[in-house]
């Protein structure tokens, strides 16, 4: 359904992943989508599983949706700057949602997968957190007064269920927990405004670095409990999903009852009646149908037979801080 027609939306960190899926289901709604990344064409891609802004726009397009790919590098405050005068310019100030999605820490991670945050150079924080949460914030600053001037707009950030329980590392995990708190905090300010922010938390999302993360991984090994959901791909989703989903919640009329809240894909998914890309709908990561069988990989062949009951979130976080890992 083209029920974004019309409307404005922006996409950090485009290229591939996320945020490439982000765009398509975008276009699939019929929006106009800005997508930002530092790799324009094929001739800039540095290694094998870099996508480029182009290939963004010609799938976006095919979806159905209008792509205007634009070169940033989000490290470079004054390009982000540059950016946002362009779309106010070339749109009359219209800016109906911003994705904050664009993410450095990848390749970090898997360069120092398995180690203390102590064994890591202090510079694997700034891998994780500067394009990251910072280039959340700045870019927000510039959506938010853009939106403000129209009095209405949304802002997702893509954070984690890293911000609750131990993933990946120290770095990840705090990383993750500001941008829910940055989403939070924003709400309070932006909801005089008619503005929402909400904070997005994918499950697990088969992206081409997180393919190559869970290959490494497995290669290294790493099967206690917390990764084996990882290395062994189960109830992954496709970068479309979420990207359906953030398009639901921007046609939502009542999205404003949602602001400052964590929002879960998949049960958001669930609401709205939206599926993966293959007909699907991936369990929330905190319902039995997930938790049981991420406990006793025995049992993931059956998951279907497990009833689709969420854990309250006061006995979810009981149970992760008695417990190391997820």
């Amino acid at each position: 359904m083209h029920n974004l027609e019309g409307k404005v939306t922006l996409v950090t960190g485009a290229t591939r992943g996320i945020g490439k899926g982000i765009a398509i289901a975008l276009g699939e709604a019929g929006a106009t989508v800005y997508v930002t990344g530092r790799t324009l064409d094929k001739t800039d891609a540095s290694n094998q599983i870099s996508g480029t802004l182009n290939d963004t726009k010609a799938a976006v397009e095919e979806a159905g949706g209008i792509c205007i790919p634009v070169q940033v590098d989000h490290s470079d405050d004054e390009q982000v700057r540059w950016l946002f005068q362009r779309i106010e310019n070339e749109q009359n100030g219209q800016l109906d949602l911003l994705v904050n999605n664009v993410f450095s820490g990848v390749p970090g991670l898997r360069e120092n997968q398995g180690k203390r945050f102590w064994e890591c150079e202090p510079s694997f924080w700034d891998a994780n957190n500067n394009v990251g949460l910072r280039s959340h914030y700045v870019a927000s600053v510039f959506a938010a007064q853009m939106m403000v001037k129209r009095q209405q707009g949304l802002i997702c950030t893509i954070s984690s269920w890293g911000g609750m329980s131990p993933i990946f590392s120290v770095a990840y995990g705090v990383g993750k927990a500001a941008c829910d708190r940055l989403a939070a905090d924003m709400a309070k300010e932006l909801k005089a405004n008619n503005i929402a922010s909400v904070s997005m938390w994918p499950g697990i999302v088969g992206t081409e670095q997180i393919s190559q993360l869970a290959d490494d991984m497995a290669g290294q090994n790493v099967t206690d409990q917390g990764n084996s959901v990882i290395t062994e791909r189960y109830n992954w989703e496709t970068p479309l999903f979420t990207g359906r989903v953030i398009a639901a919640l921007t046609a939502d009329a009542h999205v404003m009852l949602r602001t400052g809240k964590v929002q879960i894909v998949a049960e958001l998914a669930q609401q709205y009646g939206i599926v993966d890309e293959q007909g699907d709908c991936p369990g929330s990561l905190r319902s039995l149908k997930f938790i049981i069988p991420a406990a006793l990989p025995a049992l993931r062949k059956y998951s279907s037979l497990i009833p689709d009951i969420k854990i309250p979130w006061s006995l979810l976080l009981l149970t992760i801080l008695k417990s190391p890992q997820i």
